[in-house]
């Protein structure tokens, strides 16, 4: 039952409706990835993706470049983007391929790519949400957005505690360092 003002429930059955580079303000992109000291560097239409953990469309990582093409999906490239912020300093100056890490690590990475969603236009939290169940993130309360909103405690308490985000939820703008 579909009520007047109620949006129709999101299609999670393919991951062809997510939003990919090439659907979105590729500036805005740039500009996110820069401010944590990484550039994005383009792959060829139809090319395996360098450092992309996962093959097909994925996002790859390697040193401080992000590689993506055009199909590549904006959740895609703001995980790689998080698992670089979220890494300590050692793993960080020698990443190629698997960003390595824990769960905790793991479960801040997926956190923290929902906050920096709204930094890029024509995508936001919502869609990061809708896109991350379509993809086939999985998690124990059902979906993204329950796991954000009820569930993750932990993950916000391993980005303050590491001060990637302050006690309101909102990012640092800076990367992991190492504790001395």
């Amino acid at each position: 039952m579909n009520f007047k003002n109620e949006q129709p429930e999101p299609d999670y059955g393919t991951t062809d409706n997510v939003l990919r580079l090439q659907e979105t303000d590729r500036k805005s992109v740039d500009d996110l990835l820069a401010a944590f000291g990484l550039s994005l560097q383009m792959v060829g239409a139809g090319s395996e993706i360098p450092g992309s953990f996962w093959g097909d469309e994925e996002a790859g990582l390697i040193g401080h470049e992000l590689l993506a093409r055009i199909d590549t999906p904006v959740h895609s490239i703001l995980h790689e983007t998080c698992h670089y912020v979220c890494m300590d300093e050692s793993r960080r100056n020698g990443v190629h391929t698997d960003a390595g890490g824990d769960y905790d690590e793991e479960n801040a990475v997926c956190y923290l790519q929902v906050l920096l969603a709204d930094q890029i236009k024509g995508f936001g939290r919502r869609r990061m949400l809708e896109d991350m169940d379509r993809w086939g993130y999985t998690f124990r309360l059902g979906s993204a957005r329950a796991w954000f909103e009820r569930d993750a405690d932990d993950a916000r308490a391993w980005l303050i505690n590491c001060r990637l985000i302050d006690k309101n939820g909102k990012p640092r703008w800076q990367l992991r360092r190492d504790r001395t």
